[in-house]
């Protein structure tokens, strides 16, 4: 069974840096893409960055310049490093992976799979 835990969040005054980690367990058979969404109070869930299985990324407009997705493929960890952050960078953010189990990808279907989230404050 598929697994995303993630860690690293935490409160930082603005200007600051956090670094979150998602750590996968369990067995997959294709990724399309892993990535970090975040949602804060009263909003709906926004993309914040991805990463393809080839490598290519993708980022919010609000983060460009200021967030980075990276992974370690070995380790079946991806990494999102925020810099110079913004008040109105706090929310709960949480790691996505986009992939297949073996059955799955027989039958076209990819999966959304989600972890628990981790907070992430920013306030003087």
């Amino acid at each position: 069974q598929v697994q995303l835990v993630e860690s690293g969040g935490g409160l930082v005054q603005p200007g600051g840096s956090l670094r979150l980690s998602c750590a996968r367990s369990g067995s997959i058979f294709s990724i399309n893409a892993m990535g970090w969404y975040r949602q804060a109070p009263g909003k709906q869930r926004e993309l914040v960055a991805t990463i393809t299985h080839s490598g290519d990324t993708n980022y919010a407009d609000s983060v460009k310049g200021r967030f980075t997705i990276s992974r370690d493929n070995a380790k079946n960890t991806v990494f999102l490093q925020m810099d110079s952050l913004k008040p109105e960078d706090t929310a709960v953010y949480y790691c996505n992976l986009k992939a297949s189990t073996y059955a799955d990808s027989r039958l076209g279907l990819i999966n959304d799979y989600w972890g628990q989230g981790t907070q992430v404050t920013i306030s003087s």
